[in-house]
């Protein structure tokens, strides 16, 4: 039998004995699959984006300097999770896409793939961001929170191979529709963080290593857990075990074709944070970078919902995709655009609203006061950031859903390097609005490039309708085609 477009064999005789309640969502009405699929990633991810406030609020009680080293390690931490969150959505592609074509056996192989992937990807970035972080540090002008980035940075990368293989394992329970149980670590992590943080801070009196050891813990935790899933239990759809292992390098770069993509976007995300803390350290100073990356965290709270909805997406494409049902990708995409921006607009009232209350959270220290006008002018301003965010994330999920993470890629540098960077750079220092041309600068790269990814979009989903069209008569599924 040939093999497919993601170097599998073929459909499996076995899909229908086998199939999950995870597997008949995905290949069901894309609107419902969205929707169930969303809703236990909305709560997982408002978790983990509780603990990530959780941190900052408690690492703000030793001072300015900690919450400042945070702030350093944010981007290269940034680095980690874009490695690990890549290789991920690139496994959620091929896995899904193979389930999608009703190819079970070339499921399970893509998905130990994945894992042997993260094994040498964990391997470097131990070495690097271990042994190099404090001349890292010291480059990006942390001064005197120098010491405190690397004590916090040196033990969390030291877990880094639990990051990677956390978010594989989170990946393959998306791509076959099992999102409540990725709801289950996810919430495990968050709250065995959120418990262990004062614990370890202040009560065993460990400072910011305390902070650290927390967030490796607590993702230790979830390998345990999954790992029990997978090789114990073993009532997943998808099956990772060594004998359904076949070194297949079709299917090695169909991962890393979406993966490695993937992983870029979140390494310019990085890149674009250090470029922010730079402009912000030479306009306004270190408490401007203290700032900008603790609001940045709200931001990231503030999303979540979108985030979850993103992930969908790429499973739901992806399985679409995959059983050549392209009008469930047009109906997908803009389903899920219209949700998003009443969300985010939502949003972005009671982000305006909140600003002074949400503020309280990172000023309670008496030493932070005289940040507090900075941070609501930050949140205020990220208020224009939101609506135009679902339009550029989720175009690009459906480009990562159908394996063209190259695409995804390119929408991701004009957005970042061309216009947030650019613009940052060009209001802060050219016209020197200082840090308000930075906030400013985010919005307006963040809307044009919401606005290019939209419409690369809408006109590839159109192409692909218009190609299977031609090839079927015209046919398309009357069921899900929209009126």
């Amino acid at each position: 039998m040939p093999a497919n477009e993601t170097g599998s064999a073929g459909p499996d005789p076995a899909f229908q004995e086998t199939v999950t309640r995870g597997v008949s969502l995905l290949r069901g009405d894309p609107k419902t699959a969205i929707r169930k699929l969303s809703g236990p990633m909305i709560v997982a991810m408002l978790l983990t984006a509780i603990y990530n406030l959780a941190d900052a609020v408690w690492v703000a009680g030793l001072g300015a300097d900690a919450l400042a080293g945070v702030g350093f390690i944010t981007p290269l931490f940034m680095i980690l999770m874009a490695l690990s969150v890549g290789l991920g959505a690139g496994a959620t592609s091929v896995v899904a896409r193979r389930i999608g074509s009703r190819d079970k056996q070339g499921a399970d192989n893509a998905a130990v793939h994945a894992i042997i992937l993260s094994v040498p990807v964990s391997a470097v970035l131990l070495v690097i961001l271990v042994l190099f972080l404090r001349p890292i540090i010291e480059l990006m002008g942390a001064g005197s929170a120098t010491d405190l980035a690397v004590e916090y940075g040196s033990i969390v990368f030291l877990g880094s191979i639990f990051f990677l293989v956390a978010q594989i394992a989170y990946a393959v329970l998306r791509a076959e529709g099992d999102t409540r149980r990725t709801m289950y670590v996810m919430a495990l992590s968050s709250v065995l963080n959120i418990v262990l943080d004062p614990i370890l801070i202040y009560w065993a009196g460990l400072g910011i290593a305390g902070a650290a050891w927390a967030t490796v813990i607590s993702i230790f935790a979830v390998v345990l857990v999954i790992g029990y899933w997978f090789f114990v239990r073993k009532d997943t759809y998808v099956t990772i075990a060594l004998r359904t292992f076949s070194p297949d390098p079709q299917t090695f770069r169909a991962i890393l074709g979406v993966g490695l993509p993937a992983s870029i976007e979140m390494l310019l995300m990085s890149a674009v944070v250090i470029i922010i803390n730079a402009i912000l350290v030479h306009v306004a100073g270190a408490d401007a970078v203290a700032v900008f990356t603790s609001g940045w965290r709200i931001v990231m709270f503030a999303i979540v919902p979108l985030n979850a909805i993103s992930t969908s997406v790429v499973s739901v494409v992806g399985a679409a995709y995959g059983a050549r049902e392209y009008d469930r990708i047009r109906v997908a995409h803009r389903y899920t655009i219209t949700i998003g921006v009443v969300i985010a607009l939502v949003t972005s009232l009671l982000t305006y609203l909140l600003a002074p209350l949400i503020t309280t959270l990172f000023t309670y220290a008496p030493e932070n006061a005289s940040l507090v006008p900075m941070f609501i002018l930050f949140f205020q301003t990220m208020c224009l950031f939101y609506p135009f965010t679902p339009l550029g994330m989720f175009s690009s999920s459906v480009f990562q859903g159908t394996g063209h993470g190259l695409t995804s890629l390119v929408i991701s540098l004009f957005r970042n390097l061309v216009f947030i960077a650019v613009f940052s750079y060009l209001l802060a220092v050219v016209f020197g609005f200082a840090e308000m041309g930075v906030f400013m600068g985010i919005v307006a790269g963040n809307i044009l490039g919401g606005l290019v990814g939209y419409l690369w979009a809408r006109t590839f989903i159109a192409r692909l309708i218009r190609t299977w069209e031609a090839e079927t008569g015209g046919l398309v599924r009357e069921e899900v085609a929209e009126p």
